[in-house]
């Protein structure tokens, strides 16, 4: 069953977007050819109000199988998103680094197998990957429930093992998602910084059908997180924060538009002081919400 936030009155920082700027994003993005050039952003629209280890990870995500039970429906709201399903995979998991003989075993990843999961990074002072991505991920699926969009997270918790590669992708894939993100923050070379995001190439029989949209996606949540993070684009690897892969079990398995967000280096230490922070991360999940938000909104 997916998770909500901690109970309590909402900040200012989590508030709904509003019909207003959403309607204009909805006007931007619509006016975008989605067979575009796929070297620009899709969309001119202003931001909304408010603010690598191994296996699968991007360096460790891990999708689910088609008809894997997948968490009960989160409530649907009445706001502008109310009829988008969303999925938001929050990268590894607590209990990954005291089980490895689940994490390490084969399962399928498109063409070829994969380990199951990763433990994941963590910065220099010990704060680990797993807890960022889940404390990050419950921030955005609030906002984008206070939009009416009915969010399902791939893990209940931060305490549990997996759920792998091929299951977090089968949950989005069962619950005929609109869209997927899988929450992440990498482990690169401390003298590199900055966010990617990475979006699937094209596997023969496996992600035909995705690759447009996920583009799309890719690129709506790229330029809201640029804009609201302050973190620029990852000056280590990809091409202006965008990363296409054809490795990943997560993006391969998956059958509706998905991405994965490397939200920083958390071996960097500007980033990991950002990533640390937790008035950051209420302003980091706002990005992400509108960038979702943004590509929700073109259908």
């Amino acid at each position: 069953m997916p998770v909500s936030a901690p109970p309590g009155p909402r900040s200012r920082a989590t508030r709904a977007l509003s019909l207003a700027s959403l309607a204009l994003l909805l006007t931007a993005a619509c006016s975008a050819s989605p067979g575009g050039a796929s070297g620009g952003d899709p969309t001119a629209a202003p931001p909304l109000p408010g603010p690598q280890d191994g296996g699968d990870a991007p360096d460790g995500d891990r999708d689910a199988a088609p008809g894997d039970d997948a968490p009960d429906d989160g409530p649907v709201g009445e706001g502008p998103l109310g009829t988008r399903v969303v999925v938001i995979d929050p990268g590894h998991n607590g209990g990954n680094a005291s089980a490895p003989g689940e994490i390490n075993a084969l399962v399928p990843a498109g063409p070829a197998e994969k380990a199951c999961d990763t433990v994941g990074a963590e910065t220099g002072d010990g704060y680990p990957e797993h807890e960022f991505n889940w404390e990050l991920s419950l921030l955005v699926k609030e906002r984008l429930e206070a939009d009416g969009a009915t969010v399902l997270l791939t893990r209940e918790d931060d305490e549990g093992v997996g759920p792998c590669i091929d299951e977090r992708a089968g949950i989005g894939n069962e619950a005929e998602a609109d869209a997927a993100l899988s929450i992440h923050a990498d482990g690169g070379p401390e003298s590199g910084r900055g966010f990617h995001v990475i979006m699937p190439g094209e596997v023969d029989g496996f992600t035909e059908e995705i690759v447009e949209p996920s583009r799309l996606l890719a690129e709506d949540v790229r330029r809201a997180y640029l804009e609201g993070s302050d973190i620029p684009y990852a000056d280590y690897l990809a091409d202006e924060g965008l990363d296409e892969r054809t490795d990943l079990g997560g993006l391969n398995m998956s059958t509706v538009p998905k991405v994965f967000l490397e939200a920083g280096n958390m071996r960097n230490p500007e980033d990991a002081e950002l990533l640390s922070d937790p008035a950051w991360r209420e302003r980091a999940a706002d990005s992400i919400a509108q960038g979702m938000a943004a590509y929700l909104m073109r259908s």
